[in-house]
């Protein structure tokens, strides 16, 4: 075989990579080539080089070996590793060779004995042609852009470097790698590279995450930026669970770090070391990213992973960073951690259960000598609660910090001071407190309520706790609500049980709420759930969580609200029972004589009044207690009562009681004037007031159900002489309804729907008379308690009604004159003679006797009625209510004793007593004299 042709077999066996057709020759001859063809012996140089790259190429490590022994003046260590490089394919496993590699970096390359050198390929190849043939190999150079140096093996490691690249970017055999650098791990440089370089690689994309695709060669990994490089060997890592997150920095990022290359010096101000890492600097900014997303994994990694120091580089295989180093890594990946824990957005009791344990593990690597209890032995006992207080609290740039700048070490949130590792830990056990009560609070949600103190919203924050707590407390665990209770307090005060106002002390993420507002709270919540026993535990004792008087208006109010609650208006029922329950639970602070025990009695007995009645104010809703306490006018809705209920009207003792509570419970009192204690004089107006609304009231829904009798029964007893008086003459009240309601029963005229008197009495035999004669007396009531603007109105229907009466009286007068005149008393049983009239004797009905022997007196006019008053109302001053203040005119001695002797009508003794006040009112008109002689 030819030279040529063995070269061009040769070169047909030996694929040139792009790599090798880039490398660089010094020249179209390479000069150790040209050294190698000069030194030639048994083989001419040529030959020996031909005959290498013959057998690197055909994979014959032993007779390379061989060949390399018998020319080691020819295959120098460069040129036989530059052969190897080129022609060795990258599909052979590295242990074939590796042995024989670290043969000749020391210098002694062994020979198998029965191993023979086949020479014959090159035997007819001439030394000019084998000369032309070496010439036109190319072989690879034994250098790198980043190649160590200073080590006895430097070429040897040049080798492995470049084998390792090639390896990795023609084949893509990336599990050969350890393979190949194993045996080679005492060289400083190898041992380095590979530990921070392609074991990570290797890990990242052939053992870790074998699906992962690998956007870069080994090459291109390590000469890509820092923090693209800790990109991508994180960029597979969040995927999975926890573990496998602190795996990939055990294994990926830890190792990657052991590089000097990574280093940087850099200002103190960046770190208290003097020291910088931009790539691990992107790690923690990767690390944090994650927090946000998927809290689990980050917690589980930073748990999983202790630090810097847990570093996995491979079997059997070491190495080390300067304390300054150690140092940084260790500091700002706490200051990671405790970032992570506030950005989380996460509020469950698993995930704060993990934060709180990242926050120990955090400080347990930093002082191991300052551990805090665990959740466990917090929630079994809240005596192992911690007691802190923070001095940040009150800075305006926390609330700032808690959202920026959280990776850096100027950051007082996240700087691994002691008070910032208790900080975090303190906001982290009261999130997981508000949690397990129902309220979900994040880290960064009760840093807010600390930092921003705002008590509104902290006030809202522990309105929805004491509701979640009410949701969740079994019936009958008072240990419930006492533990509830302990870990508000705890959550406004950090532990710190001192007497002073909290308000000027923001402890805790509740801070900014008074102890007093707290309990305030808390009892409300307790009275409303009716634990009643467990109130007057905690609130009626020796030391009083409370102030007597706040105690007093928290039960009131209390009560207020239960009642407002119900739904029934039967006192012994519902909420109106709760009511009654809770305004007597403490009756060693709220005795039965105290104005709140009294306005709540009233509130209940006006309520439960109600309840025999059918009442409905709005069609389709029930009456409930709650539209009694808030309605603008309370004694209307009795006028409601009245119209839904026939016959109400006649238990009218009842109404009037009704609105006597009503007015004794403060309902009538208008504004703000209901939550304070009414006056003596204003309770006295009230009442008054009441009973006169009620009284016409009644007589209204007498008259609307054709019941004159009984509505003329409460005009006379219940309008002309009112059972409550006002106890002082400075209060005027313009009563517009006793006025208004005589009128009416006045005016009111009998039909055949209108029911018949009961009983007669004294009055007339004639139910017209009769009836005519009430209404008289109505309009007479009318007339004395009217304002004057109304008198003209009401005299017209008296005079009507006078017109009337004597109308009915002359025909009454005329009918019994017929009948005496047709009479014949002879015809009758037992009659033996005429009965005889005495002269004087007066007839058998007297007020038509009367009326038929007096003259016929015509109707008068209003100006007449008036001029008559005048005339006789000095005769009956006295008599008139609304003038009794009035001295008594001149002669009244005389009068009297005329009227004792002659006998006046009914008729004109009504008039008269409503023409008494017209003196007054009207009198003017006429000219008339109050004061005047006797006519």
């Amino acid at each position: 075989m030819h030279i040529d042709q063995n070269t061009v077999q040769t070169s047909q066996e030996v694929k040139i990579s792009p790599m090798q057709k880039s490398c660089k020759f010094s020249g179209s001859l390479n000069q150790d080539i040209r050294t190698v063809l000069m030194m030639g012996k048994e083989l001419s140089p040529a030959k020996v080089l031909l005959q290498a790259a013959y057998l690197a190429a055909r994979s014959d490590i032993g007779r390379l070996a061989c060949l390399a022994r018998r020319n080691d003046h020819v295959l120098r260590p460069e040129i036989l590793l530059r052969v190897l490089l080129t022609y060795l394919p990258e599909t052979v496993e590295p242990r074939v060779y590796t042995e024989f590699l670290r043969n000749v970096a020391d210098g002694e390359t062994r020979i198998p004995a029965d191993l023979e050198l086949d020479t014959s390929p090159f035997d007819t190849t001439s030394d000019e042609t084998a000369t032309k043939q070496a010439k036109k190999l190319r072989l690879l150079p034994l250098s790198r852009d980043k190649a160590e140096s200073g080590d006895k093996g430097d070429v040897l490691c040049e080798f492995i470097f470049s084998r390792a690249y090639r390896i990795n970017t023609e084949m893509g055999a990336l599990s050969q790698l350890p393979e190949l650098l194993q045996p080679f791990l005492d060289y400083p440089s190898i041992k380095q590279w590979a530990a921070s370089t392609v074991y990570p690689f290797v890990r990242r994309n052939c053992q870790y995450h074998t699906n992962a695709s690998s956007q870069y060669t080994l090459f291109e990994f390590e000469n890509i930026p820092d923090q693209t490089a800790a990109i991508f060997l994180l960029s597979e890592s969040n995927t999975g669970d926890g573990r496998a997150t602190g795996r990939d920095l055990r294994g990926l990022v830890a190792p990657w770090l052991y590089n000097d290359m990574r280093w940087q010096q850099s200002a103190a101000s960046v770190g208290a070391t003097g020291v910088n890492c931009p790539g691990w600097e992107q790690v923690l900014d990767t690390i944090l990213s994650w927090a946000t997303k998927s809290w689990g994994n980050v917690a589980g990694a930073i748990t999983d992973w202790e630090g810097p120091r847990d570093v996995y580089f491979g079997e059997n295989l070491t190495m080390s960073l300067s304390d300054d180093r150690i140092q940084y890594l260790q500091t700002t990946y706490a200051t990671t951690a405790i970032a992570c824990v506030y950005s989380t957005a996460e509020s469950s009791e698993e995930a704060l259960r993990s934060a709180y344990q990242v926050c120990c593990e955090t400080r347990k690597r930093l002082d191991k000598t300052d551990l805090p209890p665990t959740l466990e032995m917090i929630m079994s006992d809240f005596s192992h609660l911690p007691v802190f207080q923070t001095t940040l609290s009150g800075d305006s740039r926390m609330a700032t910090f808690l959202r920026e700048d959280l990776l850096k070490t100027s950051n007082p949130l996240t700087s691994v001071a002691p008070e910032s590792l208790k900080l975090v830990t303190a906001l982290t056990i009261s999130a997981y407190l508000s949690t397990s009560l129902g309220v979900s609070w994040s880290v960064r949600k009760a840093g807010d309520l600390l930092f921003i103190g705002d008590a509104r919203e902290q006030k809202g924050e522990l309105s929805k706790l004491l509701r979640a707590i009410a949701r969740e407390a079994r019936h009958g665990d008072d240990s419930y609500w006492k533990r509830s209770r302990d870990a508000i307090i705890w959550l406004s005060n950090w532990g710190h049980n001192d007497n002073k106002e909290l308000s000027s002390h923001c402890y805790g993420p509740l801070g900014m709420v008074s102890r007093e507002h707290i309990e305030t709270e808390v009892l409300k919540i307790l009275l409303s759930k009716t634990r009643y026993s467990l109130s007057r535990e905690i609130y009626e004792n020796v030391n009083e969580p409370l102030p007597r008087g706040k105690l007093q208006d928290v039960v009131y109010h209390s009560a207020l609200d239960a009642f407002d609650n119900a739904s029934n208006l039967n006192r012994t029922r519902g909420g109106l029972r709760k009511c009654d329950e809770i305004i007597h639970l403490l009756p060693e602070m709220l005795e039965k004589s105290s104005q709140p025990v009294k306005r709540v009695e009233a509130l209940l007995r006006a309520s439960h009044a109600l309840s025999d009645y059918r009442l409905v104010l709005k069609q389709g809703e029930p009456f409930s207690p709650v539209v009694l306490r808030v309605h603008s006018d309370p004694i209307s809705i009795i006028e409601k009562v009245l119209n839904q209920n026939p016959k109400a009207y006649t238990r009218i003792h009842e109404f009037l009681e009704m609105g006597a509570n009503m007015v004794h419970a403060g309902l009538t009192s208008h504004g703000s004037s209901r939550t304070v204690a009414a006056t003596s004089s204003e309770i006295e107006e009230g009442l008054f007031i009441a009973e006169r609304r009620i009284a016409a009231m009644c007589i209204e829904a007498a008259l609307n159900e054709d019941d004159f009798e009984t509505a003329y029964s409460y005009v006379v007893s219940r309008l002309g002489n009112s059972a409550t008086t006002l106890a002082t003459h400075t209060v005027t009240l313009f009563d517009t309804w006793s006025w208004a309601a005589a009128l009416k029963a006045g005016q009111y005229i009998r039909t055949e729907r209108s029911q018949q008197p009961t009983h007669l009495g004294t009055a007339s035999g004639n139910l017209e008379i009769r009836h005519l004669e009430q209404r008289i007396e109505c309009l007479a009531m009318a007339i004395r308690a009217a304002p004057a603007a109304e008198l003209r109105q009401i005299l017209k229907s008296f005079r009507r009604c006078e017109e009337q009466l004597d109308s009915a009286i002359r025909e009454e007068a005329a009918s019994e004159t017929a009948w005496d005149s047709a009479g014949d008393f002879s015809a009758l049983p037992g009659n033996f003679e005429r009965p005889v009239q005495r002269q004087g004797q007066p007839p058998r009905n007297m007020v038509s006797g009367a009326a038929a022997k007096q003259g016929e007196e015509a109707p008068m006019s209003l100006f007449d009625l008036s001029r008559a008053t005048a005339r006789i109302a000095q005769r009956n001053l006295t008599a008139l209510s609304s003038l009794q203040g009035m001295p008594p005119p001149a002669g009244n001695t005389i009068v009297s004793r005329e009227q004792s002797e002659t006998r006046t009508r009914k008729r004109d003794q009504l008039r008269e007593a409503a023409t008494g006040t017209l003196v007054s009112g009207v009198g003017w008109l006429i000219g008339a004299k109050v004061n005047g002689g006797n006519q």
